[in-house]
């Protein structure tokens, strides 16, 4: 009888500065239904995770529009800023680990939108994702960078990753609440696809290295910058 095997593994970025902040992580992931092991790498910041059921992965590479809307210049790079990963352990829970970077220090709100639209930036993303809730489930909470310019947040959600699949995601430091969001150059968006197994992401955060996720990143601890 051939069994199947429904068993994952996945990594995320996670700031760790002491066995403290591993066990702090690995409590919290634990409580979620289908966690089996969970591992911490102090040296290379990552949180390994270990699991009976991945049901789906996502990924969202966040740049800066700003530049691009005004000149009205498609073909013009953008600067990547960010990066989202995204990965449903169970039926209810997805995980999500954002980190940014080359923004101004404060408290950035990340949010999944109501579109995936991103021909006028952040301007055609639309509102916040509602997920058919009265209360919006697109809000994934608040980011503190700090005056390196950097941030991260590893957090759970109660959505599946298949609701959001071309969806984009936004971080910014804008308040919603007062005026519709503006392309600045602290403001990131990017489309939420679908990702590939661990190790096996094969998109490129720059377009000049053509370097993957994973190339780009461990060049980055090399140099003390994560």
């Amino acid at each position: 009888m051939m069994t199947l095997d429904h068993s994952f593994q996945t990594l995320f970025a996670v700031p760790l500065s002491c066995d403290g902040c591993v066990k702090a992580v690995s409590d919290q992931l634990y409580k979620l239904r289908g966690i089996t092991k969970v591992e911490g790498h102090i040296e290379d910041q990552l949180i390994s995770v270990e699991g009976s059921v991945l049901l789906g992965a996502a990924v969202s590479i966040l740049e800066t529009f700003a530049d691009r809307v005004e000149r009205q210049d498609e073909n013009q790079d953008r600067e990547v800023r960010g990066l989202a990963r995204m990965v449903q352990v169970n039926s209810e829970r997805t995980l999500v680990d954002l980190t940014i970077r080359g923004v101004a220090p404060g408290t950035y709100r990340a949010t999944i939108r109501e579109y995936g639209d991103l021909k006028g930036g952040v301007t055609s993303t639309g509102r916040v994702w509602s997920g058919g809730e009265k209360e919006a489930k697109g809000f994934l909470g608040r980011i503190e960078v700090g005056k390196d310019g950097r941030g991260a947040a590893f957090v759970d959600h109660a959505f599946q990753v298949w609701e959001i699949i071309g969806h984009a995601m936004v971080l910014t430091k804008q308040d919603e609440g007062t005026h519709p969001l503006q392309n600045d150059e602290n403001t990131v968006v990017g489309v939420v696809a679908r990702s590939a197994g661990m190790w096996d992401n094969d998109k490129t955060v720059c377009s000049c290295t053509g370097k993957t996720l994973w190339e780009e990143r461990k060049d980055e601890v090399k140099k003390g910058l994560l």
